[in-house]
């Protein structure tokens, strides 16, 4: 495998490429999202994951239209959480999305339904939504968040793009979700990890720290480096400069077998948002 650098992608279903790293925005103050995004795309991030019930789409449009970088080379993800009333509100909501972030004539890399608690009717009704502005080319690719195997085996009755191009989960050391993760990879459908940092709840962990310190590098550093080791689109977020750049300068070291098994041997512990059941429809 080639070496990782900051402008690695990996490939979609849909021919598109994605890249490697991303930069999350949940939870980011609308009067700080702007100005974070820049300093992301300043030292190197091109790819920017919001969602609708973030609440700051426009946000992240604004510093789309504030950079120096051409529209092309910036990657844009965003999420919607539940369905309109019907149809043409479902699609209108999406497109929502597009405009915001975009403009009129923009379009969006990837969009993403947030979660399956619409259950199979509303899921229904956002991926054909989807499915259409693809179509129309103003969505170039389309997947789900917080999807099980369930859910997505479920999506084969009535989709014509099958299966999702992407499912991002919450994935960390302590929350490994091997089932529907190797479910993703034997199916073509790219892994992206939220909560990668676990939000530093673990900056103390002796495992975890004792091999910040082997590699001279920061727990946060370390995490999403075992992020990208297997195979996963990590998405750190922060509104500090400075820790920007830093979960991002992580391609100057590489992890071991054997500080892959640490990290993998962690344990499971309750999700921090969410993990997936995968008997569910």
């Amino acid at each position: 495998m080639a070496p990782l650098t900051i402008t690695s992608t990996a490939k979609l279903a849909s021919g598109k490429a994605i890249p490697r790293l991303g930069f999350g925005v949940w939870d980011s103050p609308s009067h700080l999202t702007t100005k974070s995004c820049l300093e992301a795309m300043k030292v190197g991030y091109r790819h920017i994951d919001t969602a609708q019930v973030y609440g700051n789409e426009k946000e992240v449009g604004g510093a789309v239209q504030q950079s120096k970088l051409s529209r092309e080379d910036l990657y844009v993800t965003s999420k919607i959480l539940s369905p309109g009333s019907d149809d043409a509100a479902t699609y209108q909501k999406c497109l929502e999305s597009v405009h915001k972030i975009d403009g009129k004539d923009g379009y969006l890399d990837l969009m993403l339904i947030h979660n399956s608690t619409s259950g199979a009717g509303g899921i229904k009704l956002m991926w054909q939504a989807m499915e259409k502005l693809h179509q129309e080319g103003k969505i170039k690719s389309i997947g789900v968040s917080n999807f099980g195997i369930g859910h997505i085996q479920g999506m084969k009755e009535y989709a014509q793009i099958w299966p999702p191009m992407v499912n991002q989960l919450e994935l960390h050391p302590w929350l490994q979700q091997r089932e529907i993760v190797d479910y993703c990879h034997k199916n073509n459908i790219v892994v992206e990890a939220y909560c990668p940092l676990v939000r530093n709840q673990k900056a103390k962990n002796p495992d975890l720290a004792a091999l910040a310190d082997k590699h001279g590098k920061s727990t946060a550093q370390v995490l999403v480096r075992y992020c990208l080791q297997k195979n996963w689109v990590p998405l750190p977020k922060s509104d500090n400069p400075g820790r920007i750049a830093q979960n991002a300068d992580i391609y100057d070291f590489e992890l071991d077998k054997q500080d892959m098994e640490t990290l993998s041997g962690q344990g499971q512990e309750p999700a921090l948002v969410m993990a997936v059941d995968n008997q569910a429809k």
